[in-house]
């Protein structure tokens, strides 16, 4: 029985996501006498099979080999390197071993997902997606888990990895809408991607897609409504979008000129005040940038995002008590939001009520036990005491 490792050749670049798994794999060969066919599928004993090893220096011990380690190395190989020069012969081999591996694989990927156990789900979506490569149902619950991935990071302020979580959902969203035929679900879903992302004009593309091409008579009304408010809402107004990326990428007195602009066309718009107060909020300018938010909430601002800038201004403006009273209306939007509740600790903590803020940290630890910035206003209180 011949073993070979899979590991990085000298000349790779920087680690990639799942080069580790992939070192964990050796492949081996067996002997004509232990090969047998598998239902219809005939095992060809000249192409190696991959196993997993505990370790990169470990070395596999044949009396472990069984038909779940084969399936469960080839489905590493194929969630990590799906164009390796055997994939197809490792999906037959998959296949014929476990007929219902869709299925089973698939509900325990979104159990996986909704524990939080991220690696491992995506781990599973994509070990999916290399073994069944023209479906598209794995590639959509690897999106959809990178979005999740990427809103919780976006809530501790982790920029950088939900921005590596974005891109690994963009990444799988632009494989989806190039499949054929096209697969409605990707549409609509991709279309909620570029609305977080604030490209609307993309997001609008997509919503009138799935209307033409979806089935779900639900999915596509709220289609239609959302598209229809993209417009009325004038987030399709050029002016909109240069504001804002004038306002993300810095240039704020810019991002001000062109939201004025749009506030002409479109005064009750609250987006529009949102976009004042978001580049007075990032100038320093605290008076104004209350100033908008409380506008862009009197007109109907959706979701938290209004409510936790607008908190930003109130403390720094030493208004303490109303601070905690608009970061207890968002908490009672989204009664799992870590930043709010973090935010919440940090108030507490700055009027004296240690005991209360610690208790926030500790809720949004137990919702999020990776969140820094509650570990760190954590430990800061527990060293305080000591």
């Amino acid at each position: 029985m011949d073993q070979t490792s899979s590991g990085a050749g000298p000349g790779d670049e920087a680690p990639r996501p799942g080069d580790a798994a992939l070192r964990r794999l050796v492949f081996i060969e067996l002997p004509n006498a232990l090969t047998r066919d598998i239902g219809s599928f005939t095992p060809d004993p000249s192409i190696p099979l991959p196993v997993e090893i505990g370790g990169e220096s470990e070395r596999f011990d044949p009396r472990r080999l069984t038909a779940e380690a084969v399936v469960a190395g080839m489905l590493r190989l194929l969630a990590w390197n799906p164009a390796h020069e055997h994939a197809d012969y490792y999906r037959g081999f998959v296949k014929a071993v476990k007929p219902d591996i869709l299925v089973e694989l698939s509900q325990a990927g979104i159990a996986k997902a909704q524990a939080r156990d991220w690696e491992i789900a995506e781990e599973i979506f994509r070990a999916l997606a290399g073994l069944f490569p023209a479906a598209p149902e794995p590639l959509l619950d690897l999106a959809i888990l990178s979005e999740d991935r990427a809103a919780a990071y976006t809530e501790s302020d982790r920029e950088a990895l939900a921005e590596e979580m974005d891109e690994r959902a963009f990444d799988a969203y632009k494989r989806l809408l190039a499949m054929e035929p096209p697969f409605a679900p990707a549409f609509f879903n991709a279309a909620f991607f570029f609305l977080r992302r604030r490209n609307f004009e993309r997001a609008a593309s997509l919503f009138e897609t799935y209307i033409k091409i979806g089935d779900d008579e639900e999915k596509k009304a709220r289609a239609r409504e959302i598209a229809q408010k993209l417009g009325e809402q004038g987030y399709l107004d050029n002016l909109f979008k240069e504001a804002y990326d004038f306002i993300r990428l810095g240039e704020e007195r810019k991002g001000l000129e062109k939201a004025a602009e749009f506030l002409e066309r479109h005064p009750e718009v609250w987006n529009g005040w949102f976009l004042v107060g978001w580049a007075n909020r990032r100038l320093g300018l605290w008076e104004e940038g209350k100033a908008a938010f409380e506008k862009a909430l009197a007109f109907g601002a959706e979701g938290i995002d209004a409510l936790n800038e607008l908190s930003i201004c109130l403390v720094e403006l030493d208004q303490i008590p109303e601070a905690r009273r608009v970061l207890e209306r968002a908490l009672r939007l989204e009664p799992e939001n870590v930043k709010i509740i973090s935010n919440l600790g940090a108030l507490a903590l700055k009027q004296g009520r240690r005991e209360e803020a610690a208790g926030f940290f500790r809720t949004a630890l137990e919702i999020d036990p990776s969140d820094p910035a509650a570990k760190n206003w954590l430990a800061q209180l527990e060293s305080d005491t000591d």
